[in-house]
């Protein structure tokens, strides 16, 4: 009989039991409650500005994208092996095939009459990105480490630099952005244009995000891409198809990007290839490195990350009335923090965020007993 819950632990007699989201009361009960924070409590405190107000709203729209983003990099890094320096360029990807379906591509009148349009071209997104992908993942077949680095580093120059830049952009006589006028962006009957609608647009695609990685990653498919992260020769091996895994594995992150880059458009007045730079790859990575492995610590790495950069603007204003080179220059201040943020925790907390929040767990769990 499974016990329902044990201070020190939980005792499980199949493996479906083990891996279950919600193993105890405990646990079901503070998922609950955290979910009625992100969907109702936070909207609220916002709407009303009590202690939060649109700005700080505005803030976690950015620390959904980031984590949208970073989910797709820890998958192909934390859970395959699989080095990636170009992720932003499947992210514009999501983001150029949703707006071109919006403005260019001639839906039907009952389809905008219903506002299907946005929703329709936010999954197509994914799935061309998760395709565009998979052939930038090609490579992986016969090359890995640094080889396949650079090859990652191709697709956001291929991409972004060339296509992007030299051809979609300019699609219908534009120069360089797409422009996204009010009343664009419809889910239904609903103008996506004020924080709290991006808002809870964003919780929905991040919570669909998590399902879709949490589900895969303790899967059949999980355990296949951990067994070629560890050793690829063994893996193969033991029967397991390692191109398939490695080229499935790249198309579930590009489609993770392509989601983030969906809904990117709508916080956008226009979109341009400048809002995807190859600093936003390597961003995502140090996201990775500082909130640790798993969904949590590409989640809490999201959450530090947006607010240490927020935290450093607020600072930089005030300052900037007496030294007003400040603002000009806050963009080399942020590189500066992101390379110093990475550096302090490679040498003080290699394991990142996740893993001091699986000791602050544990403690909890296992008070009063020290071990």
């Amino acid at each position: 009989m499974t016990t329902v819950w044990l201070p020190c632990g939980d005792y499980h007699e199949n493996y479906t039991e083990d891996q279950g989201w919600w193993q105890s009361r405990l646990i079901k009960g503070k998922m609950i409650l955290l979910l009625l924070i992100v969907f109702v409590a936070i909207p609220l405190l916002s709407k009303y500005e009590i202690i939060l107000d649109e700005y700080w709203l505005s803030v976690a729209n950015v620390i959904g994208y980031t984590v949208m983003g970073a989910l797709g990099v820890q998958l192909l890094i934390g859970y395959a092996g699989l080095i990636t320096l170009g992720h932003a360029a499947f992210i514009a990807v999501g983001a150029y095939t949703s707006t071109l379906l919006i403005l260019r591509f001639p839906w039907p009148q009952v389809v905008l009459d219903l506002g299907l349009a946005y929703p329709i071209s936010i999954l197509v997104a994914a799935i061309v990105a998760g395709f565009w992908s998979v052939l930038f993942g090609l490579p992986s077949a016969r090359v890995k480490g640094f080889y396949l680095i650079l090859t990652t580093m191709a697709a956001q120059f291929i991409t972004v630099d060339f296509i992007l830049t030299q051809y979609v952009s300019r699609i219908g006589g534009r120069g360089q952005a797409f422009s996204l006028p009010p009343g664009t962006i419809k889910i239904g009957p609903w103008d996506i244009e004020t924080d709290v609608q991006r808002y809870y647009l964003m919780i929905i695609l991040l919570t669909f995000s998590v399902i879709i990685m949490a589900n895969l990653v303790r899967s059949r498919v999980g355990r296949a891409w951990i067994a070629i992260r560890d050793n690829d020769i063994a893996a193969e091996t033991l029967g397991i198809n390692i191109v398939w895994y490695k080229l499935l594995n790249f198309f579930v992150a590009g489609f993770l990007a392509g989601l983030a880059g969906a809904f990117w458009v709508c916080n956008c007045a226009a979109l341009s290839p400048e809002h995807f730079p190859w600093f936003l790859s390597l961003w995502l990575v140090g996201v990775i490195l500082i909130g640790g492995g798993g969904i949590d610590g590409a989640i809490f790495g999201s959450i530090f990350m947006v607010l240490i950069m927020e935290f450093l603007q607020m600072a930089a204003i005030p300052l900037s009335e007496y030294y007003p080179k400040v603002l000009i220059s806050f963009a080399f201040i942020k590189e500066m923090a992101f390379g110093l943020a990475i550096c302090a925790f490679l040498i003080y907390e290699p394991r990142g965020l996740s893993y001091r929040w699986w000791q602050i767990k544990n403690y909890f769990n296992l008070w009063p007993f020290s071990y």
